[in-house]
């Protein structure tokens, strides 16, 4: 993972909205590095979707500083508007194609570009995502799961080089949302795309994530690190209205029990530990 300078920085942004209602995302700075997959996790109105919105120059602080790529993005989001995707909580905001192939080639030619070169970073998108079958299907018709993939498809079809998610595993299957865990974590390895991604899953952070944020009330940013610095330091994620990762209560309950097969979060460090513990006894 390439992490060679910051492409994100938030410093304590206030954001009023209409309705008086305040958030202020301070505490911690929010910052992002190259090639990092770095998630949010806090309760529901804790300010993700808030934060994500400054990112994306959708809303303008009234105090603080946004930077994306060195600029910010409430005044310039032209100048990296083709460097960013994003993929939003309710992805029927942002399909704007009748069909899936439609859709997915709107950026492209929205952008100027000629439409066989178009058509060609869309069958590229089409092909990674498994999007074939359905390409020619009216986007309305489509499952949730395939709706976020064309999204998805939509947001990675000008090849950026940072992606945004806000909540993106909400009302998938637990298969579509392995398969959009995989897929974005290949965009990471094989392309070196950053991204962002807010969560309330706690089970799936350990599976896409390198730097953990945690927030909570309106906004506070209290804790940055690693999944298992974060998950190892807490004995109870309560106070962010969370719980542990089912895995992190399994073994914690398996140490009261004397069974010591250390702190894994993730199902094949799990196997590994108990493997590497029965081989010990039975040696």
């Amino acid at each position: 993972m390439q992490q060679d300078h910051k492409i994100v920085e938030v410093d304590c942004i206030t954001h009023v909205y209409p309705d008086m209602t305040k958030v202020q995302i301070c505490g911690l700075d929010f910052i992002v590095n190259r090639g990092e997959r770095v998630s949010i996790l806090g309760s529901n109105g804790c300010g993700k979707t808030t934060l994500l919105k400054h990112l994306l120059g959708v809303l303008v602080p009234k105090e603080g500083s946004v930077k994306v790529f060195g600029v910010d993005p409430g005044r310039e989001f032209s100048k990296i508007r083709k460097k960013v995707g994003v993929v939003m909580q309710d992805v029927d905001e942002q399909i704007l194609g009748p069909t899936v192939y439609d859709d997915i080639l709107f950026a492209p030619l929205n952008y100027g570009i000629e439409r066989k070169k178009a058509a060609a970073m869309a069958k590229v998108v089409i092909e990674k995502l498994n999007l074939g079958p359905v390409q020619k299907k009216i986007v309305n018709y489509l499952s949730g799961g395939e709706k976020k993939k064309v999204a998805l498809a939509g947001a990675l079809v000008m090849e950026p080089d940072l992606l945004i998610l806000d909540e993106p595993f909400t009302g998938l299957d637990p298969l579509s949302r392995r398969d959009f865990v995989q897929i974005l974590n290949e965009l990471n390895k094989e392309k070196g795309v950053t991204f962002i991604i807010t969560l309330h899953e706690v089970d799936l952070v350990p599976e896409m994530t390198d730097i953990l944020y945690l927030m909570h009330g309106h906004g506070h940013l209290s804790e940055r690190g690693r999944p298992d610095e974060i998950f190892g330091k807490f004995k109870n994620l309560e106070i962010y209205n969370l719980e542990e990762p089912t895995l992190t209560k399994l073994f914690k309950g398996l140490k009261k029990e004397g069974l010591d097969f250390g702190d894994p979060l993730r199902i094949d460090e799990a196997i590994q530990s108990i493997k590497k513990h029965w081989d010990e006894a039975k040696g």
